[in-house]
């Protein structure tokens, strides 16, 4: 009976009776989606409607926390939330602030509760949509991709119904092209993708040069020339939607184009506090990239306006991976280079009334909607005198700040701008005690070299609005600003703070340990830099913002290596075997091809005596059913020798472990053909291997509801595992830290940096193939 009842509840929220039915056999969702359904009609006091029914779907079906449901439930149930992308972010909201309680006022807002979008907004952003690709509609026709409209669109009205944008987009697209032809309904001819130009053409197996990626999708050059980013021209700013001109701003752009000649400039802007990690690897193949792929400059620009945290290592470490992924910086600049120029900025800012000096302290200022400044109006010559103070030193940390008059995005009023340390720089040294806030600095030094396109990430968002205000309110040129979705992985963390905690944890060794996923960390582990870079050309142009597997990062670390790394064997489980019959009377040189599948990229020499060493592994006294390895009456191959070897005698030791074997050899030509062929090594060199799994159990360390117990719990314990008497052939003693090899089936390895003469240590990079037990 139960049953039925909650069929009959589940349709009445507009599921049909199969998808009800389905629903059923997932305990957790259906509990959750009956709890929703009955709290519902509790609080609207009537039937739910369907499109009520579609969100408490989706929130039952996505909801982590199951602490949040009544909280949600009420906001769905009283239509304050009515559209999914209000509840998208309703849902991201109460993730992201596991802890009681929510404040409503700031969830509200962030969520768009409250707002509704009206179909004559839809009709205006819709036309205006279509106006902006009339021409190219006109010509493609129903083959135009109708996405980019309703993307246009959705971008305008965030928190408009997508159902309610595709409608409109059909009724005007139908009403400006009429009905479908005979034409139209034909399929699009597949063309083959052929790169803009000759030169850039590249097969699989070529290496990766300055970023630009190989393979059968599109390089990030090839995405980052073609459609796939439809950027404003230098010069054009004004063409993108949202910006903000003024009276100065044709004159502005007439002179900034007279300085770049119209060539395209983006910057790659780190803070030097800590080592960056695989996120920046889409944005430095995004900014240098999109510079290069237009026949544009980069810049490398060190945000260095915070001498607490900044370190020298950071600046060099920095400087090596960006070189390493293969980008020059058409400049290293510093935001320290135009400390002078920003302080005539701010007292400029104040001359003109758009900037304070303020006695807020730092809590004070902390959270969403902070009281108003009470020194916001004070005469703009007491402001000079007191700025002028701070500059002398004559305010101590935290007793003073110069604000700007303005209200961001996200509600913050008066961001700070200039605030007093104490903190030697290390390149002005004491020259200063104060120092810019990155809301006052990025968007002025982007002006300063004169970029085209300011590309960061979304959490910059909140801080557009700043950016234009700042540039226009001082009348200095004014870039865009456009943001991207950021890249993270799965079972990752990536926060500085959090890296820290593990190092003085003793969870992982230093900022480079091949567990973690700062860049310097990967290198460390053997990943190629062009394989990175191809993984970022996988992700491809995202706006959204993206959390990959880590597996499909060592696919594209695979696909590098089986064409870069020759091979060698290594043994790391030793048994030895001592052949009775060897055929001659001192060992044979064997030719081993450094690529099996390519013998014109040359081999290597290995001895192979009358006593090798295998895997443990490939021997069993009972095998089971299956097994294809030395068994009693069954003979392997060794592998590159042409030599077949059959059991003879086993040797143990007082505990009764098998300490070697005794065998006889033939040539395998010479009798029946064995089921497998094993690697070996023959007066081989002593190694260490250093064997790495995953640091994390859960896909999401640092989520509460998954990991309650913080990410510090989540450790797995065997995510290291040090051989310290393996064995490799000879052909590797000369080996330099960072050479790559495969290790004929057992995977992917690279000379750590702590190799030293006569002792090399090797960490595994990836596996042969990928792991099912790690999906």
């Amino acid at each position: 009976m139960a049953t039925v009842d909650s069929v009959s509840l589940f349709t009445g929220l507009g599921l049909s009776e199969h998808k009800a039915r389905e629903t059923l056999k997932n305990t957790a969702l259906s509990a959750q989606l009956r709890e929703a359904a009955i709290q519902a009609q509790q609080t609207s006091g009537s039937t739910i409607d369907k499109a009520t029914g579609t969100l408490l779907y989706g929130l039952a079906s996505r909801l982590r926390d199951p602490r949040r449901l009544s909280f949600l439930v009420s906001y769905i149930a009283n239509k304050k939330i009515h559209t999914e992308p209000q509840l998208s972010a309703a849902l991201e909201y109460v993730r992201s602030h596991p802890l009681d309680p929510i404040d409503t006022a700031d969830f509200e807002q962030e969520c768009g509760v409250g707002i509704t979008v009206t179909p004559e907004q839809i009709e205006e952003a819709v036309e205006v949509a279509i106006n902006r690709h009339r021409p190219q509609l006109l010509v493609e026709r129903y083959h135009f991709n109708m996405g980019l409209l309703m993307g246009e669109a959705r971008a305008v009205l965030k928190w408009a119904d997508g159902k309610m944008i595709k409608h409109e987009v059909d009724m005007q697209v139908l009403h400006l092209l009429g009905p479908k032809t005979e034409t139209d309904l034909e399929k699009k001819p597949k063309v083959a993708k052929a790169r803009v130009e000759e030169t850039d053409r590249r097969t699989a197996k070529d290496v990766v040069e300055n970023g630009e990626a190989a393979g059968q999708t599109l390089s990030l050059m090839e995405q980052l020339r073609g459609e796939a980013l439809k950027f404003h021209k230098p010069g054009e700013n004004y063409k993108t939607p949202g910006y903000v001109t003024t009276p100065h701003t044709m004159d502005l752009l007439k002179q900034h184009l007279e300085i770049t000649g119209g060539q395209v400039r983006t910057r790659f802007p780190p803070e030097p506090n800590g080592i960056l990690h695989i996120g920046h690897a889409k944005a430095i193949n995004f900014n240098f990239g999109y510079a290069k792929a237009n026949n544009g400059i980069c810049f490398l620009r060190f945000d260095d306006t915070n001498p607490e945290k900044e370190e020298a290592r950071f600046f060099t470490a920095i400087c090596d991976m960006v070189a390493w992924l293969g980008y020059t910086p058409y400049k290293v600049t510093y935001a320290s280079d135009y400390f002078d120029q920003l302080y005539a900025w701010a007292v400029e800012l104040i001359h003109r009334g758009q900037a304070y000096v303020c006695h807020q302290r730092g809590e004070e200022l902390k959270g969403h909607n902070p009281l108003p400044s009470p020194w916001r109006d004070r005469p703009i010559e007491e402001s000079l005198l007191l700025f002028e103070a701070m500059r002398k030193g004559k305010f101590a940390e935290g007793e003073a700040t110069l604000r700007m008059k303005l209200v961001m995005e996200d509600g913050k009023m008066d961001p700070v701008a200039y605030r007093v340390k104490y903190t030697p720089h290390h390149r002005t040294g004491d020259t200063w005690c104060i120092y810019p806030t990155y809301d006052y600095t990025h968007c002025l030094c982007d002006s300063i070299e004169h970029i085209t396109h300011s590309l960061c990430t979304k959490e910059f968002q909140a801080r557009r609005s700043s950016y234009f205000w700042l540039c226009n309110v001082l009348d200095v040129y004014c870039p865009v600003q456009w943001e991207y979705g950021r890249l993270n992985l799965h079972y990752a963390v990536v926060s500085k703070r959090k890296i820290l905690q593990l190092v003085a944890a003793g969870a992982v060794r230093d900022w480079d340990d091949p567990r973690l996923f700062t860049l310097t960390a990967l290198r460390r582990r053997g990943f190629p830099p062009e394989a990175i870079n191809n993984f970022c050309a996988r992700v491809g142009v995202t706006v959204a913002q993206t959390t990959m597997e880590p597996h499909l990062l060592e696919a594209c670390v695979r696909d590098v290596l089986n064409d870069t790394a020759p091979r060698a064997m290594a043994v790391l489980e030793p048994l030895q075997v001592i052949i009775t019959n060897f055929p001659a009377a001192k060992s044979l040189d064997i030719q081993v091809p450094n690529f099996p599948a390519d013998e014109t990229k040359g081999f290597h020499q290995v001895p192979f005596g009358s006593i090798v060493f295998i895997e443990r592994t490939d021997f069993k006294e009972e095998p089971e059913p299956g097994y294809k390895r030395l068994a009693w009456g069954q003979s392997v191959g060794l592998r590159h020798t042409g030599y077949v070897i059959e059991l003879q005698h086993v040797v143990k030791g007082p505990s009764g472990c098998v300490e070697s074997l005794e065998v006889t050899c033939r040539r395998a030509d010479a009798g029946e053909k064995p089921k497998a062929f094993i690697h070996w090594v023959s007066q081989p060199l002593t190694c260490e291997i250093r064997l790495y799994e995953r640091l994390f159990q859960h896909k999401n360390p640092e989520d509460p509801t998954e990991v309650p117990g913080g990410f510090l719990s989540d450790l797995n314990l065997a995510s290291l595992q040090v051989v310290e008497s393996a064995l490799v052939d000879c052909s590797v003693a000369l080996a330099k830290p960072f050479d790559k090899f495969q290790f004929e089936r057992l995977g992917y390895f690279s000379v750590d940096p702590d190799s030293h003469q006569g002792q090399l240590v090797f960490n595994r990079t990836v596996t042969l193939k990928e792991d099912p037990g790690k999906l």
